[in-house]
């Protein structure tokens, strides 16, 4: 991917939340890729005031938008 053609879809403080944004991501077939400025995770300090952007293609950004935006189906039924 040449960094011109990725978007950001969302941006994030924590990085266990872009982490499973990208897993959603990952399971709908869609690439993703996390940016944030913690020297390659030696310094995750280093993110803190600062957003963990979760980047896509510019032709996936719509359907990695609806993803991520839309609540996940309950798989079992209270009696």
């Amino acid at each position: 991917m040449a960094p011109s053609d990725l978007v950001v879809v969302r941006t994030f403080h924590t990085q266990i939340e872009a982490d499973l944004a990208k897993s959603a991501l990952d399971a709908a077939g869609i690439q993703s890729m996390i940016r944030s400025d913690t020297v390659g995770g030696m310094r995750p300090h280093l993110a803190v005031g600062g957003p963990i952007r979760l980047v896509v293609r510019e032709e996936d950004a719509q359907a990695a938008t609806e993803i991520l935006t839309t609540p996940p189906k309950v798989m079992w039924r209270s009696e």
